[in-house]
């Protein structure tokens, strides 16, 4: 799911590597007819002749047109005469330029001093990393990769980490110092979180109190009551009691969509009339736990816009009646920028624990995670894959990396 970073990455390391093998050209040493030819012109030079440089280009074509087709071809090869329209176009420019080649050819000649090879500069977009990259080549590079990440699901923040880790490690450096893949994990390690392990840290926390209290927020539709019943069958598989509390009393049909799966796991339910406060179903639902000796409390509450401060501070409310010891919030994955802005806001409102992604299967750009990550500095404990109580993943960022190619 992450095949575009991926084929921007190896587009990266082929550019560097094809910068670095470039070897820079350079222009051939006069032979000895162009010298020749400079010592032709010395007399045309000194008798004063205006416009020099077509005078000489006419005596060249003259002497070729008589036949001598061996020196024609040889000042096409070389392209002499563009040489000379070049010279003309600046002896206009500067007076008195032909004078000092001329003095310096010659001065050349009679010293036989041989003329530096002199470099020319490669064309291209890496023409410029032979030797380190810089900071503006480094920006314009990495703009490429900005978007793409952009573009699947990664917010800004997370882009501003990777650019900050990739520029330390890129810039000032030549291509064969660096390894754009090293760098980038690096950076990716940085942001996502490896949970704890959730069946440990619930029988580690009943060891000090029951119950343990578990509260499930996010939007109508991210899934958490599927999730919920996810996390009971997980939960009971290890022997762990359970009790859950239909805190939903707005949306309709919620109640019953709780009940069937408390029904289907066979596990206890605490519900009301809907409208009902939702704190009081919570509250109750604990001092039930607390009378029949449950471990685990998990609460369901109603799906609330982050955008909506009425429902947000009513959310706050639950959480502060019922005092869970976990706070989960519950996205959708293939919602990318929207998941990460609800998740920012809801951990701004009652300081999330955890998250869980649900309809990760699906997903099929990946970013959504590493923008959470970032966003929350919370983990992400599980994905939900599917719609059996089973497709429940833990999260591991070494696999996410992994599935980078990195």
């Amino acid at each position: 799911m992450f095949n575009f970073l991926k084929e921007k990455l190896n587009g990266w390391v082929k550019k560097l590597t094809h910068a670095e093998d470039e070897k820079p050209k350079s222009i051939k040493k006069p032979s000895k007819k162009e010298k020749k030819q400079v010592k032709r012109i010395e007399p045309l030079k000194k008798s004063g002749v205006k416009n020099l440089g077509k005078v000489i280009l006419e005596d060249i074509k003259k002497e070729n047109s008589n036949g001598n087709q061996k020196i024609k071809k040889q000042y096409e090869k070389e392209e002499l005469e563009e040489q000379f329209q070049e010279e003309v176009k600046k002896e206009q420019e500067k007076p008195g330029f032909f004078s000092k080649l001329f003095s310096r050819k010659q001065e050349a000649k009679e010293e036989k001093i041989e003329e530096p090879v002199e470099k020319v500069q490669t064309s291209g977009f890496f023409s410029f990393f032979k030797t380190k990259i810089t900071e503006e080549k480094f920006e314009e590079l990495f703009s490429e990769l900005e978007m793409s990440l952009l573009q699947n699901n990664i917010a800004l923040q997370a882009v501003e980490d990777i650019k900050k880790t990739l520029k330390q490690e890129m810039v000032g450096k030549s291509p064969s110092e660096i390894d754009i893949k090293a760098a980038l994990k690096k950076a990716l390690e940085n942001i996502l979180i490896n949970p704890p392990n959730f069946v440990k840290l619930v029988k580690d926390k009943l060891k000090e109190k029951k119950p343990f209290v578990i509260a499930f927020v996010g939007i109508n539709g991210s899934g958490k009551t599927t999730t919920i019943a996810k996390v009971t069958s997980l939960l009971k598989k290890e022997k762990i009691s359970i009790v859950l509390a239909a805190a939903d009393t707005f949306r309709a049909a919620s109640i019953e969509q709780l009940e069937q799966h408390a029904n289907k796991l066979q596990v206890d339910i605490i519900k009301k009339e809907y409208n009902s406060d939702p704190a009081s179903v919570g509250f109750e639902a604990i001092a039930y736990a607390k009378k029949h000796n449950i471990n685990v409390v998990l609460i369901d509450t109603a799906g609330r816009l982050n955008t909506k401060d009425s429902l947000m501070k009513e959310m706050e409310k639950i959480i502060r009646v019922c005092n869970p010891d976990l706070k989960i919030f519950i996205g959708e994955s293939i919602t990318g920028n929207d998941a990460t802005e609800q998740a920012k806001a809801f951990n701004d409102s009652i300081s999330l624990d955890g998250v869980i992604l649900s309809k990760a299967d699906v997903d099929e750009k990946g970013g959504t995670s590493i923008s959470i990550s970032k966003v929350t500095g919370k983990p992400i404990f599980f994905l939900g894959t599917g719609q059996a109580y089973d497709d429940l993943e833990v999260f591991d960022k070494e696999k996410i990396i992994e599935k980078l190619g990195l």
